[in-house]
């Protein structure tokens, strides 16, 4: 008898599947087990809240960064900088001895891929840097203010840009390595003023402790902050950031004869140093205005949507039963179609509210247990958890007082894939990241968008 349970109870499942949220169909499956093991399914559907809420920062670690500023005409405008130190090799000298001790000059580069921007590529914009004048914070939330942290009086440099540079043939745009990768990386040059390189080298020499070190480098240069002082419609998404340094040097040739060479040297941001994003949104008043039919979703730390499930209702009427099934998807209203309208986030993430101040901190990812993860569905327009029966035990088992209240999240989802015993390829997340490019998603929340289904079983 014990081996014709799991079928009695799929069967059971099926019916409350087909029967979608009838409420007719509270207590399903009882009448074609037998007497003696009988397992009731009931299917009980509740409603739950959906609000929009203001998050001006979010957890970005990370050696990228955007910089620009971009405006929808929904979403609002948002305008991204960050700050950034350099990565110092312990013990680091000039490889050479540069002529006369003179550096010739300094530049600042900021990469990006090709395609690696929101909205109009030919949008003239420029880029401004500014030296870092304290020591930066291991604070990853981008709601900094670069005044605590800059001298703002003096610039060291900028460049007006375009994210699509015509000058460049396409010739050079679309050549590749025997490997299929590209050889031409789009960049931003920024000259700096050569008394800057000149520092660095006079340190050198006269207090090579300071590059004996990453904390001594640190307290000698804190870093720079870069920021986009004109233009509007373009944010790049920065790969690469670096210092190089020129200068020339004599080389004795094979015959004994002088002749004159060039060298640099350059400084990284890597991970092992900070970079603090900035993203500055406004205009976000209407997205926060009550609503009885739409919630809103706006990356990068612009809003999210809350939910509120009543678990102490779903607690009353449940009783001991054993909870089964708890599907949950949301639906969205169709994308824009103006020029440059924002995209939905590819993924979502559900978990409970008070557990966001340690989950990215903490590096962790989707458990479909306290937190589950959806990919957007284009063709339905939803993202589908699935079953969130987990996170609803789990809360009752913690709170059995209190309903549950969860956020859904815009991720960048990091994966790799596996190899199962079939040699089947399977893909799995490594990494999830708050989402920092701009995205947006208009959620529904009628009433039939914001049901809720609980499925149980009275185990006798």
């Amino acid at each position: 008898m014990m081996n014709i349970k799991p079928l009695l109870i799929g069967l059971g499942l099926g019916i409350t599947i087909l029967s979608g949220c009838s409420d007719d169909l509270n207590l399903v499956g009882s009448t074609i087990q037998p007497d003696g093991d009988k397992m009731p399914v009931y299917v009980d559907t509740f409603q739950m809240q959906a609000t929009t809420l203001l998050m001006d920062s979010v957890y970005a670690r990370t050696t990228s960064g955007l910089l620009g500023e971009f405006y929808d005409p929904l979403y609002g405008n948002v305008k991204s900088d960050y700050i950034c130190q350099f990565y110092c090799p312990d013990d680091f000298k000039f490889k050479k001895e540069p002529i006369n001790g003179q550096i010739d000059s300094v530049d600042f580069k900021i990469m990006y891929q090709n395609s690696a921007w929101v909205g109009d590529s030919l949008a003239p914009m420029r880029a401004q840097i500014y030296q870092v004048t304290k020591e930066l914070e291991r604070d990853f939330y981008t709601n900094f203010d670069p005044l605590e942290y800059c001298d703002m009086t003096q610039s060291l440099g900028m460049q007006t840009y375009t994210a699509y540079d015509n000058s460049i043939p396409d010739s050079i745009r679309g050549a590749k390595d025997s490997d299929g990768y590209p050889l031409y990386t789009p960049t931003i040059t920024i000259r700096m003023p050569k008394e800057f390189g000149q520092k660095f080298y006079d340190e050198s020499v006269k207090n090579p402790s300071t590059f004996n070190s990453q904390e001594n480098f640190n307290k000698f240069f804190q870093g720079l902050y870069v920021t986009n002082t004109y233009g509007s419609g373009n944010i790049l998404q920065i790969n690469y950031s670096a210092i190089s340094i020129y200068y020339k040097y004599n080389l004795k040739g094979s015959q004994g004869q002088d002749s004159t060479a060039r060298a640099s040297e350059t400084f990284n941001v890597t991970k092992e140093v900070l970079q603090l994003n900035r993203f500055k949104n406004t205009d976000l008043n209407s997205l926060l205005e009550p609503s009885d039919s739409i919630a809103y979703l706006k990356t990068p730390a612009g809003v999210y949507t809350q939910l509120t499930i009543p678990a102490q209702d779903i607690v009353d009427r449940i009783g001991d039963r054993v909870i089964n099934n708890i599907p949950l998807t949301m639906k969205a209203y169709p994308q824009e179609e103006w020029q440059w309208a924002l995209p939905a986030p590819a993924n979502l993430l559900l978990l409970p509210k008070d557990s966001l101040p340690t989950f990215f901190v903490n590096n962790k990812i989707e458990d479909n247990k306290t937190a589950f993860r959806a990919d957007y569905n284009a063709s339905s327009r939803s993202y589908p958890f699935g079953n969130i029966a987990n996170l609803m035990q789990e809360h009752i088992k913690n709170n059995p007082d209190k309903d549950m209240v969860l956020l859904l999240i815009p991720v960048e989802r990091i994966t790799a894939k596996s190899n199962s015993y079939y040699g089947q390829s399977q893909t799995y997340t490594t990494a999830l990241n708050n989402y920092l490019l701009p995205s947006g998603v208009k959620l529904l929340k009628s009433e039939d968008a914001t049901k809720i289904i609980v499925t149980t079983t009275e185990y006798k």
